[in-house]
């Protein structure tokens, strides 16, 4: 009996590995109650032993039914045939969500765990980018729960309910509800699978609707939850592959490039839902250092899941030089791919289709894109958005009016501390001053893009440049004449306008949104590892903002900087 009993306290300590230590041995005495068999199972999934763990939750729903707890062996089923929808055997889950609508028809009362049938309904026309019909299924599982007291079903049910309204361009109130299940997780209603279920959903989430700050104060927290609980298995390779993709953004690339193989190796011991997301990552961050044998093995391998690797590996195709394959991808991939899927890969569209010399398809996808910024006011999708529409007006033979757009995309490129996009458009800048007949600022935009490229190892990015820098230097030389006059603004293109471009102007003595960031985790106590770690970033990048806070502010050490902090109330 005591090994039964420090199985149940290894279960509610989340010491996984413990719990089905002391539960297994249990057994080895006598049969385990049903309740106990259930939260074994709950261990060996979250271990990654997805399989294994099915089959111990047939036996706890067998169990109830002897019992006469007829609730909880729906619950049993339900959770079976989701499990199984993760395992990838459709049938069988098919025949368990069968079986726990039948028992429920045939009790004589309402069921407590009733709610829990519509929620592979919900997942079902989520996955084929049916929006409303997933938000129908999904409000009658949140209103089920609440009515039924099934904290677990109900938070389920707002999760995927805030999933459908971002699908469908409901922004607002999409976030409240994943906002407001994710309240749940956070104060203990939810049990620990629907949990791990919740945090993952909520930061792909994120990203797909380009709310980045969400998303990394998500994933953060995500980050956390795994760290707490002993060996898990389940759910920390998404996990990494959400830092992954945080690394990359923040030029972090070999810190990124460590969290999707991370990812992948989680996903080869039980989380198999990293393994897309761990290749491709992979695969983005090999095709921007120029490594194309590897970006494409990798994409091949995110493939396997059934998933197309896109906009990925059509891009890899255009920087192969096939732009004709990499419009023939990413169309394809486009026509089918549900809104928030689509949304995602209209910027690559956009180059893509620039490349291939189909100007007008570049413009209608710039303008969709543009189009999404009323409903998704997010700085990274304008930035998308404003970047593209400089590409396309630059590339309709009207540099002038690119500056605009081009400047504010810079500006919130740098907000976001993503510096390969940064540099890109300061890439774009040289090629539209060299245009303008300013030589001296398009060599200038071109050192500062080449400093950055060279700093990430982005090798076919400098090869882009140094090939735009030859092109412009042959026009300059064989038709001087034709050159128009140099903007006036084209020098200071890139010049913020106002603070909000990018936190605070930089050059005032005053602090970006990203160095004040820095100054409050350097207040809290916290070393250049500890603060790269929180913020997704580099050792390396965390030491330069250092370096520029100290300079900007007058400082030598890192006690003046928290005395500074505590000084204007940033902490």
């Amino acid at each position: 009996m005591s090994t039964l009993a420090d199985g149940r306290e290894a279960y509610a300590e989340r010491r996984w590995p413990d719990a089905v230590g002391q539960y297994t041995a249990a057994e080895q005495d006598a049969e385990l109650p049903a309740g106990d068999l259930e939260r074994l199972s709950t261990s060996v999934i979250l271990t990654g032993r997805g399989s294994e763990g099915v089959d111990i939750l047939a036996r706890a729903h067998l169990k109830y039914l002897a019992d006469g707890d007829y609730a909880a062996a729906v619950r049993c089923a339900v959770w079976t045939g989701i499990n199984l929808i993760l395992l990838g055997e459709p049938a069988r889950s098919a025949g368990w969500l069968a079986r726990a609508h039948r028992i429920v028809e045939d009790l004589s009362e309402p069921c407590r765990f009733e709610g829990m049938l519509f929620l592979p309904a919900g997942l079902g026309a989520l996955y084929q980018g049916e929006g409303a019909a997933a938000a129908e299924a999904f409000t009658r599982a949140a209103d089920l729960g609440r009515e039924r007291g099934d904290a677990d079903t109900a938070a389920l049910g707002m999760l995927g309910l805030g999933q459908a309204k971002i699908m469908l361009g409901q922004l607002d109130d999409g976030r409240a509800l994943l906002d407001e299940a994710m309240v749940a997780v956070t104060v203990g209603e939810v049990s620990p699978v629907p949990a791990g279920i919740i945090y993952c959903a909520v930061v792909e989430t994120c990203h797909l609707a380009f709310d980045l700050h969400r998303a990394h104060e998500w994933t953060r927290a995500l980050d956390r939850w795994c760290d707490a609980q002993q060996n898990l298995v389940a759910f920390s390779g998404q996990c990494q592959k959400h830092r992954a993709e945080l690394y990359r953004l923040h030029g972090a690339w070999t810190e990124a490039i460590d969290a999707a193989k991370m990812a992948q190796d989680l996903a080869f011991r039980g989380d198999r839902m990293a393994t897309y997301g761990g290749f491709y990552e992979q695969g983005e961050i090999h095709r921007l250092r120029g490594d194309f044998d590897a970006a494409e093995a990798a994409y091949l391998h995110a493939q396997e899941t059934g998933f197309p690797p896109q906009p990925g590996l059509a891009l890899l195709r255009l920087a192969q030089g096939r732009p004709d394959q990499a419009q023939s991808m990413v169309r394809l991939t486009m026509d089918g791919a549900a809104p928030d899927y689509r949304r995602r890969m209209l910027a690559a569209r956009v180059e893509i289709e620039l490349a291939a010399g189909d100007a007008p398809a570049a413009r209608a996808a710039m303008e969709e894109l543009a189009s999404l910024c009323a409903s998704f006011d997010m700085p990274m999708l304008h930035a998308l958005a404003e970047q593209s529409e400089a590409a396309v007006l630059f590339h309709e033979g009207d540099p002038k009016a690119a500056l605009v757009p081009l400047r504010r995309a810079w500006s919130r490129w740098l907000g976001l501390d993503a510096p390969f996009e940064a540099a890109c458009c300061r890439a774009l800048l040289a090629s539209l001053c060299a245009a303008l007949g300013d030589e001296e600022s398009a060599r200038l935009e071109r050192e500062a893009a080449r400093a950055v490229f060279s700093e990430l190892g982005a090798v076919p990015a400098l090869s882009e440049l140094e090939r735009s820098a030859l092109e412009s230097s042959a026009v300059e030389s064989s038709a001087p004449e034709q050159l128009a006059p140099a903007a006036p603004d084209a020098r200071t293109a890139l010049l913020p306008t106002s603070e909000n471009d990018v936190g605070h102007a930089a050059g005032t003595g005053s602090l970006t949104a990203r160095e004040t960031e820095v100054v409050r985790l350097v207040s809290a106590g916290l070393s250049n590892r500890d603060i790269a770690t929180e913020l997704f970033i580099s050792e390396k990048t965390v030491a330069r903002h250092v370096s520029n806070i100290f300079t900007k502010l007058g400082l030598t050490s890192r006690a003046a900087a928290t005395a500074y902090a505590y000084r204007h109330g940033l902490v």
